[in-house]
C-alpha cells in the first residue's frame, strides 16, 4: 500500500494551540487545541489535501526537507505520513445525501411497504450503470 510522507511545521500560539502547515503543499493547513490534537488534524488535512489534488488531476509534488532557517522560532517540524489509497477508499465510499423527486402516491406506497429508499436507489443505480461494487 502506497504511503506518502510530508514535513509539517507546528507553530505554537500563546494560548497553547498549534497551527500546522505543509511547506510543500500551499493551502494545506490545520490546527489543534494541543500538540497531539494538532498532529491528528495534520494527518487528516494532509490526506484530504492529497485526495483533492488527485481528484482534480493535479500532480503531487515530491516531498522535500524544509529549510529550517525559514521556520518560525519555537516551531517544530514533524514528518506526517498518510496512506492516500485508504483516504480515497474512505472518501469514495462515504454516505452522501441526495434529493430525489417522486410522485406522492409512489412515495406513500413505498413507505407503507417499508421500502428503504437508500438501499433501493443504490441497487437501481448499480443495475442501471452496470456496476457490481465500487
Amino acid at each position: 500500500m502506497r504511503k506518502v510522507t510530508f514535513f509539517a511545521v507546528f507553530e505554537p500560539s500563546s494560548e497553547g494551540t498549534f497551527g500546522v502547515y505543509f511547506p510543500d503543499l500551499p493551502g494545506c493547513i490545520s490546527m489543534g487545541d494541543d500538540f497531539q490534537h494538532a498532529q491528528s488534524m495534520a494527518e487528516e488535512a494532509l490526506g484530504l489535501h492529497l485526495w483533492g489534488m488527485e481528484k482534480d488531476g493535479e500532480s503531487i509534488p515530491s516531498p522535500s526537507q524544509p529549510k529550517f532557517n525559514n521556520i518560525p522560532k519555537g516551531s517544530v517540524v514533524v514528518a506526517i505520513t498518510v496512506f492516500p489509497d485508504m483516504v480515497r477508499n474512505e472518501m469514495d465510499n462515504r454516505a452522501v445525501k441526495t434529493n430525489i423527486t417522486l410522485p406522492a402516491w409512489l412515495k406513500e406506497l413505498a413507505e407503507k411497504r417499508g421500502v428503504n429508499f437508500s438501499q433501493i436507489t443504490q441497487a437501481a443505480l448499480k443495475e442501471y450503470l452496470g456496476v457490481e461494487k465500487h
